[in-house]
């Protein structure tokens, strides 16, 4: 299955928008294929306001966040890897969500031979 983070993100999005808030998003700056300006990144993180009206071009992807934005008078194209989104949140009132980014890099390998199969849910009809 795919991840369910990228949806998350596009829905809390939305949500922060339609209320007039101000869409905030925390990053890890450190995520090898962010592009992100260096001289706002603290403690390894960066915060990026992604008002409608501060970015260019926002693409909410089901692998990266993208858009243009302006620091400091210079144009920058940021991409935000969606295994580095720690959270999105509103400025205003902190509400959004917190991601878990320990549980973002899911190993697709297969199971040893020798492990049993899952568990299968069992469902039943209750009247």
């Amino acid at each position: 299955m795919t991840s369910l983070k990228p949806y998350l993100i596009r829905s809390i999005y939305e949500w922060i928008i339609d209320n007039n808030l101000t869409p905030h998003l925390l990053v890890d700056a450190t995520h090898p294929h962010a592009a992100l300006p260096k001289d706002y990144i603290e403690n390894s993180k960066i915060v990026l306001n992604m008002r409608p009206e501060a970015i260019q071009d926002l693409l909410l992807g089901n692998t990266a966040i993208e858009f243009n934005a302006r620091f400091n008078g210079q144009s920058m194209h940021i991409i935000a890897p969606v295994p580095a989104v720690m959270a999105i949140y509103a400025k205003e009132n902190g509400k959004g969500m917190v991601f878990d980014l320990e549980d973002e890099e899911e190993d697709d390998t297969p199971p040893p031979e020798n492990s049993p199969p899952p568990a299968r849910p069992h469902l039943r009809v209750v009247k």
